[in-house]
């Protein structure tokens, strides 16, 4: 019986080396997912036009004229808003008592006219601005059109005045600085 058993033995034994050697299943890899990135998120400015002027210096007679037409609650409100700010130096250009006069409680329409004319409803940017030759009229928030363009040499132009700086943007819109008061014409 020993032999037997030993003869079974050698047999699955022998048996075992010549079968064939098992090949193991292929290991299949998940296919590699792609993590979604994130796009960054442009924060918005946190200050209205409103808070931006009133923070710079060179608006102060701005801020003044605007708080003087009883604007500032307006242009601090949800807009969106293109404004075209004169700087101090502007209004220091305008002929001479004309600013004060301008203060003057009982010239709050004219003075309304006249810093609305500086706004134009919705935000524009200086790369939207058209060309010269495009010929386009901007209409402002007083009811009355400006001569906004791009100039050739690359300048943006708001009727004579120059916009000095371009697109400070603002929660509420954008602010364009210029170097002249833009006064509505005569036929206007």
């Amino acid at each position: 019986m020993k032999l037997y058993l030993l003869a079974a033995a050698a047999s699955a034994l022998t048996l075992a080396a010549c079968a064939p050697a098992e090949t193991p299943a292929p290991v299949v890899e998940p296919p590699a997912v792609e993590e979604p990135v994130a796009e960054p998120v442009a924060e918005a400015p946190a200050q209205t036009i409103v808070d931006i002027a009133a923070g710079n210096p060179d608006f102060s007679t701005l801020v003044a004229a605007v708080q003087a037409a009883g604007l500032a609650e307006t242009l601090s409100g949800p807009g969106p808003f293109t404004v075209f700010a004169p700087t101090n130096a502007a209004f220091a250009a305008l002929p001479e008592g004309t600013l004060d006069s301008l203060l003057l409680p009982e010239n709050k329409d004219q003075l309304t006219q006249i810093l609305t004319y500086h706004v134009v409803a919705g935000k524009v940017m200086a790369a939207d601005v058209p060309s010269a030759d495009a010929g386009v009229a901007t209409s402002t928030v007083a009811g009355l059109d400006l001569s906004v363009r791009a100039e050739a040499d690359g300048s943006v132009k708001v009727n004579d005045a120059t916009v000095t700086t371009a697109d400070i943007e603002a929660s509420n819109g954008v602010i364009h600085v210029i170097d002249t008061v833009v006064l509505p014409r005569p036929a206007e």
